[in-house]
């Protein structure tokens, strides 16, 4: 049997028996969670293959999980494992495992490792922007944007450069483990320049430092800023690489992803359901378009909680929302 079905059986209650079709019985974990009755006739059933993957199916509250080899463990099929009482550290590290294996026509290999990142170098003349006492038009306009994209500046460590090429933008670093591994220069101004100057490595997840083991969730957005003003992290850009969610998903946490309301928006949601993550469309008025839009008119707070109570993982649910989000 696969790792995923071996790691569950030993996680089974005791009293379990097994139908000619091959389905394992026993009481279901879920019922009490899904805010029915417990299960006490063995309504949970559970199957796999070695080649197919697995399936929960619960009779009694019509809770369902399902993994294949080839794709990452499901929020659903997490919350199973937890209910199971499978400690948190070894789904974490199950998760890790099953992201490392696809199925072909050859069988099993190693498709994908965590990322390394090294360290870089901001641009020339960069420094926070605490410490510029000099009187500046760009320094001040730099200092205008973060005002009007709903930013403070103890949200994280602006740069700017007196440099001619950087001055006229704002300089966002790219952390890892407390390192800086990059950084992103957004054009304050209106011109014909392009809006961002980056050095990115492949794989990068922007803030990931910031979300500590107390956190439940991991809210995902495009951009930075995005990020920066509801302290979440951000895929800079519309898809989801695969060392990006390897990194995601070593956090162990919910994962939820939040789009732009654009056509790129479109193609991060359906990465997000590829990968079993959660994707969150409040019902915000048509004129927000992303997350410093609904900062900026609804607050921090509501902003996060709107994000959280709206997260789904239903694909039919997120695909009929996507109906009203995206138009």
């Amino acid at each position: 049997m696969n790792i995923v079905y071996d790691a569950l059986l030993i996680h089974l209650p005791q009293k379990r028996k097994q139908t000619p079709s091959g389905w394992l019985s026993f009481n279901a974990p879920c019922c009490q969670h899904m805010g029915t009755t417990a299960d006490t006739r063995q309504r949970g059933g559970l199957i796999g293959s070695a080649d197919e993957g697995i399936s929960y199916h619960c009779f009694n509250c019509g809770f369902t999980a399902s993994w294949r080899v080839g794709r990452n463990l499901s929020y659903k099929m997490k919350k199973f494992m937890r209910w199971l009482n499978m400690p948190d550290e070894q789904i974490t590290k199950l998760a890790l495992a099953v992201l490392q294996i696809k199925t072909d026509t050859v069988g099993y290999q190693a498709i994908t490792q965590l990322p390394k990142f090294k360290n870089k170098e901001l641009p020339d003349g960069a420094k926070p922007l605490h410490e510029w006492t000099e009187q500046d038009k760009y320094f001040y306009k730099v200092l205008e944007y973060v005002d009007k994209r709903s930013l403070k500046l103890v949200d994280y460590e602006f740069y700017w450069s007196n440099n001619s090429g950087y001055r006229d933008r704002l300089i966002i670093p790219f952390y890892y483990q407390s390192r800086i591994v990059g950084y992103t220069a957004r054009r304050v101004t209106h011109s014909n320049k392009v809006k961002y100057l980056s050095e990115q490595q492949p794989g990068y997840v922007f803030n990931i430092d910031a979300q500590d083991d107390d956190r439940k969730y991991v809210i995902a957005v495009e951009g930075p800023i995005d990020a920066i003003t509801i302290d979440s992290v951000a895929l800079l850009g519309s898809e989801v690489k695969d060392q990006q969610s390897i990194l995601l998903n070593s956090l162990g946490k919910h994962v939820i992803v939040v789009p732009d309301r654009d056509d790129a928006g479109q193609k991060l949601v359906q990465d997000a359901l590829n990968l079993g993550w959660s994707v969150s469309m409040p019902d915000w008025d048509h004129d927000i378009k992303d997350i410093s839009d609904a900062v900026g008119k609804y607050g921090r707070l509501h902003t996060l909680y709107a994000i959280i109570k709206n997260a789904q993982d239903s694909q039919l649910k997120i695909k009929l929302r996507m109906k009203k989000w995206f138009v």
